[in-house]
C-alpha cells in the first residue's frame, strides 16, 4: 500500500505567513488543514483558538486532532491589535501544547525579533529576551508557555518583519509601503529611518518549514530565521519608489531617536548562524529583486 500523507495543521492560514505556510505544504503533498477566523478563505477550516481552547476545552481542536492524526502544527495565529494581544497571543499557545504533547505532535510556534530590545545584536536563540513593547511582551508569554509544556515537541522559531504575497498589501508592514509610495493625494507620511529592519519574505520561510518537518535530527527548542539584508523602512520606500519609478518626496525621513523609543527597538537582529550549521545556507530572497519581479507581475 502506498505511504499515507503526512498531516499537517496550520493556525492563521488566512495571513500572510498562514496562506505561504498553508500553500507551501499542499505544494510539497501534504494534508494540510487550515484554521482561520477572521478571514476565513475558502477551504480553510473557521475556528476561534482563544474560544474553542479557554473556554470550550479545545473540544473543536481535539476533534480536528483524532479525525487528522497530525504530525506538525504550525501556529502561525498571532494577534497586533492591543485589544487582542492577551489571549491569542499568551493563553491560546500553551493550551496549544499541551494538546500536541497529548498526540505526540511537533508545534513550531512562530514568534518574533521583538521579544529583545534592540540593544546588543545579533541575537542569538539563547540570548536573554527583553520585550519593550505590548506586542513583544505578549509573543514572550506564548514562547514561555509552550517551552514550560514538560514532554511537548516544541520549536519556538522566531522571525522579524514579514513580506510576501498578500491580497491587501495593509495586511503586512512591508506590503503597506509600496500603498503609501503610490499614494497621491497629497498628504505627507513622516517615515522611520531610525529603526533597524531585516525583512524576511514568507514563501522563504514556509519552504523552510517544509524543509525543517522532514530533518530526521532532534530539533533546537529555539530557531531563527532571517534574512541579512538590513534597512529601515524609509530605505525600503526607496526602493519601492525606485521600483516603481515613482517620486518619494512626499515621505519625510525621520531619522530621530523616537520618543517612544521604550517601545520601538533600534535593531533586534536575530542571528542565523545555528540554523545554518543545523540545515545549511537560508538562500533568502533579495527584497529588491523580488520586489521587482512580482510588482511588474501584478501590474501586467
Amino acid at each position: 500500500m502506498p505511504e499515507s500523507k503526512k498531516s499537517v495543521l496550520v493556525t492563521g492560514a488566512s495571513g500572510v505567513l498562514g496562506t505561504a505556510v498553508y500553500n507551501a505544504f499542499k505544494g510539497a503533498d501534504y494534508h494540510v488543514v487550515g484554521l482561520s477566523y477572521s478571514q476565513v478563505k475558502e477551504g480553510l477550516v473557521r475556528l476561534d483558538l482563544s474560544e474553542d481552547l479557554l473556554v470550550k476545552d479545545g473540544v473543536s481542536l481535539k476533534r480536528l486532532f483524532s479525525d487528522h492524526k497530525f504530525s506538525w502544527v504550525v501556529h502561525c495565529a498571532a494577534e497586533r491589535r492591543p485589544d487582542a494581544f492577551k489571549e491569542l497571543n499568551k493563553d491560546v499557545p500553551g493550551h496549544l501544547a499541551e494538546l500536541c504533547k497529548n498526540n505526540d505532535v511537533t508545534l513550531v510556534y512562530i514568534s518574533t525579533d521583538y521579544v529583545f530590545d534592540g540593544t546588543s545584536p545579533p541575537y542569538k536563540p539563547d540570548s536573554p529576551p527583553n520585550p519593550l513593547q505590548e506586542y513583544g511582551i505578549t509573543k514572550r508569554a506564548g514562547e514561555e508557555a509552550v517551552l514550560r509544556v514538560n514532554g511537548a515537541k516544541v520549536v519556538v522559531l522566531r522571525v522579524p518583519v514579514l513580506y510576501g504575497p498578500s491580497p491587501k498589501n495593509s495586511d503586512s508592514a512591508v506590503n503597506i509601503l509600496v500603498d503609501i509610495v503610490q499614494d497621491t493625494s497629497g498628504k505627507t507620511f513622516k517615515m522611520d529611518d531610525y529603526a533597524q529592519r531585516y525583512p524576511t519574505n514568507v514563501l522563504d520561510i514556509a519552504s523552510f518549514l517544509v524543509h525543517l518537518s522532514n530533518v530526521d535530527k532532534v530539533l533546537p527548542r529555539v530557531m531563527h530565521y532571517s534574512a541579512s539584508e538590513c534597512m529601515t523602512k524609509y530605505k525600503m520606500c526607496e526602493i519601492f519608489g525606485k521600483v516603481l519609478e515613482r517620486p518619494i518626496s512626499h515621505i519625510i525621513r525621520d531619522s530621530s531617536v523616537p520618543a517612544d523609543a521604550v517601545a520601538r527597538p533600534k535593531d533586534c537582529q536575530l542571528s542565523t548562524e545555528e540554523t545554518v550549521e543545523l540545515l545549511g545556507e537560508l538562500n533568502c530572497s533579495n527584497f529588491e529583486q523580488w520586489w521587482t519581479k512580482y510588482l511588474t507581475e501584478t501590474r501586467k
